[in-house]
């Protein structure tokens, strides 16, 4: 596997893990207890600005290969 296509994969996983943590937050009121609810939100709030984190390093890496092309 190259990086490009190192990239790609992990992108892809990064928009599955995002689809997954959508899914799972209007799941939570159904718990109908408010401390619980308000842990899952916190978690899944830091899960996704995990996967952010992760997208947001996948460009800075996508755009310094480019600048060194050039």
């Amino acid at each position: 596997m190259n990086r490009n296509e190192a990239i790609q994969q992990l992108r892809a996983e990064c928009n599955q893990l995002s689809a997954a943590v959508t899914r799972m937050h209007p799941m939570a009121p159904a718990l109908e207890d408010a401390p619980t609810q308000a842990e899952i939100f916190k978690a899944l709030y830091e899960l996704t600005k995990h996967v952010e984190t992760v997208k947001k390093q996948l460009m800075r890496l996508e755009r310094r290969d480019d600048s060194e092309l050039t």
